[in-house]
């Protein structure tokens, strides 16, 4: 038997078939075309779950359920996308839509929370009762594990770990306020970031990374400064204090066992985490007592489709 676990981004819709194990078996994508009815994107979400299984060699009768994590806001009880943000989805009935096509059962959950419950059940933090993931990509997502089961609030929409502020009246956010440790520590907020200290200072690494390669990047700083490069180097520093800032903030109210870091930024491994774990130590409250484990996220981007497929009630 399998799980059809699939991943609904701003971009792309990702649909896997993970065993019970949880091993991603395969995937397949299709592009989002979010500017499209909520309606047509779920179509092609239900589309691609049956293409992938077909296309290896299974039927919908060999699938348990499925599971899908969305951007936004969901309820998970109704099945209901409230809001997102980036897709054209507002109190969108995302489970009975789904079963208009295919008649499994069907959970929801919102995409950091399975990413979340991707790495508790088959990655970084396997057998680990209390945890929490966060990715470092186009946003700030955050997935929370207490006692083994996520958490996300009475109405759903806990978690948004992003969005609490590191600097008052900072950096505007997408969702409104200003200083949001997404502001900071995004990817998005990295390449701004980088950006800005290579205009000024065009005689930098930075400015010939730029010239290479045409546009900046999250690895840009971390490149530059790898070759001595003083502006680059000012710029990991100051992310590495904003990341870590946010971290020692979610470590002093969860006191974790593990915090799981992925996303894009986050393959720079070591040359990000070790400075950021130093950071850390020397900002969380307790002391002298078992430390929180800041680690790299195992499953890199397939921890949202093999979280999604293993939901449950």
């Amino acid at each position: 038997m399998i799980y059809i676990g699939i991943d609904l981004g701003g971009t792309n819709i990702a649909a896997g078939i993970v065993d019970e194990n949880g091993t991603l078996v395969a995937k397949k994508s299709v592009p989002t075309g979010a500017e499209r009815t909520a309606e047509a994107v779920i179509k092609d979400m239900a589309q691609v779950a049956m293409d992938v299984v077909k296309e290896n060699g299974y039927t919908m009768d060999d699938v348990v359920s499925i599971g899908i994590g969305s951007p936004g806001s969901v309820d998970k009880e109704k099945g209901e996308l409230i809001y997102a943000n980036n897709l054209p989805f507002s109190h969108t009935p995302m489970r009975a839509e789904m079963q208009k096509y295919i008649q499994k059962p069907i959970y929801i959950d919102n995409d950091a929370n399975c990413a979340a419950w991707g790495e508790a059940v088959a990655g970084g933090a396997k057998g680990v009762q209390d945890f929490v993931a966060i990715t470092l990509g186009t946003g700030v997502g955050g997935g929370i594990v207490i006692n083994g089961k996520l958490y996300s609030g009475f109405n759903f929409t806990g978690g948004e770990l992003g969005h609490m502020v590191i600097h008052t009246d900072g950096e505007p956010c997408s969702c409104g306020r200003k200083g949001c440790w997404e502001a900071y520590a995004s990817a998005t907020a990295l390449i701004r970031q980088t950006k800005q200290a290579a205009e000024e200072n065009k005689d930098s690494k930075l400015w010939d990374f730029y010239k290479k390669d045409g546009k900046f990047s999250g690895r840009t700083a971390f490149l530059a400064a790898r070759e001595g490069d003083k502006a680059a180097q000012t710029v990991v520093d100051n992310y590495i204090k904003y990341v870590g800032c946010g971290l020692a903030n979610i470590i002093n109210i969860f006191q974790p066992e593990v915090v799981a870091v992925g996303g894009g930024v986050a393959n720079e491994g070591d040359a990000l985490l070790n400075p950021v774990r130093e950071y850390v130590k020397k900002e969380t409250y307790a002391k002298d007592i078992k430390q929180c484990r800041i680690e790299r996220a195992f499953l890199g981007n397939d921890a949202g489709i093999i979280g999604a497929a293993l939901l449950k009630e």
